[in-house]
């Protein structure tokens, strides 16, 4: 069972009217407060879907997270700054917004048919641990529908996504560059559409640099800083073949991963270089510092709740997928 306001406020050590105002995304708490209870909130398992973010004549739009295993959608950065982005979205052109948690079940399509039933605006899905088979539960939903943080050529639907093999192949460039060496490919022992893009980024760059992709060293790894260091750890022991650098399919990978080489001796960045994706807080604590993919996590809301409202227009009928193009932040892990 999730953590109530009231705990929340007491754990955090504040009034419980800062908390509420927080949550239901009031004015009278600074931005830094309500960042920290957003966080908390999220970390304690808050249930959201009791909120009603702003309210007004134009209707609401329905956020909903779908979670079929959490290992993807825990991060509470993640979460935050994307809840963030669609609420000021929403309320710059009007509309409240509703938000609902959908966790992979065999109520799951009655679940999503329930929260199209409510009649809102429009709803935006966060479909990022979704495969793409999962998307027939949406088949009889007639409701606006933008999908976030998913893609596949197979899916008939609006997207607003991040650029994956933009950013992949930027990383791997960089590494190429960087190295003088062909890098190997930290891949996610979880097959989602994000990681299968990015590793289509990885294998573009090899290519484009003139270099065989049957020559690259990969190695599979869970998308977690302890199992992928648990993993690593095991690769290495068993003295299977390393590269001198790698990419990485996330930044907790990359983390974990440079825990389990330093536990066996070797340098960041003298033996081994490493580059992230997604650039989390954690980038910056750990020794030396990741280099990484940087993710615009608002703008990305954004575009999902400004398809949304285009979607409302009369005569719109095309589906797009709007992507948001990532950059390189360099620091010291290369």
């Amino acid at each position: 069972m999730g953590i109530t306001a009231k705990q929340l406020a007491k754990e955090l050590g504040i009034s419980a009217a800062a908390v509420s105002m927080a949550l239901n995304d009031k004015p009278g708490v600074s931005e830094i407060t309500r960042k920290a209870i957003l966080d908390a909130a999220v970390e304690r398992g808050y249930d959201f879907s009791k909120l009603k973010m702003g309210s007004n004549n134009r209707g609401s739009f329905n956020f909903v997270i779908y979670k079929k295993h959490g290992a993807i959608v825990s991060d509470t950065q993640f979460f935050s700054e994307l809840t963030e982005g669609i609420s000021n979205a929403c309320k710059k052109f009007g509309y409240g917004l509703d938000i609902h948690y959908v966790f992979e079940s065999e109520t799951a399509k009655k679940e999503l048919i329930n929260i199209a039933a409510e009649n809102p605006s429009g709803i935006i899905l966060l479909g990022t641990e979704m495969r793409t088979p999962d998307f027939k539960l949406l088949s009889d939903i007639d409701t606006p529908l933008v999908i976030l943080d998913n893609y596949s050529d197979e899916l008939n639907f609006n997207c607003a996504i991040i650029n994956n093999i933009q950013g992949a192949s930027l990383a791997t460039s960089y590494l190429i560059k960087e190295r003088g060496s062909q890098p190997g490919l930290l891949k996610s022992t979880y097959p989602i559409n994000n990681f299968r893009q990015r590793e289509e980024g990885f294998y573009k760059a090899i290519r484009e640099n003139g270099m065989s992709a049957s020559a690259s060293i990969v190695h599979q790894l869970a998308p977690s800083i302890d199992g992928a260091y648990s993993d690593m750890k095991t690769i290495i022991e068993s003295g299977e073949p390393l590269a001198s650098c790698y990419f990485a399919e996330n930044d907790l990978i990359a983390i974990g991963a440079i825990r389990a080489f330093k536990g066996a001796g070797y340098k960041i960045p003298d033996d081994i270089g490493i580059v992230g994706f997604d650039n989390t807080s954690l980038c910056e604590l750990v020794e030396p510092p990741l280099t990484t993919i940087n993710v615009q996590r608002q703008a990305l809301a954004r575009l999902a709740v400004e398809r949304l409202v285009t979607l409302r227009e009369p005569g719109i009928a095309e589906k797009t997928a709007i992507a948001v193009r990532t950059t390189l932040v360099k620091r010291n892990s290369v």
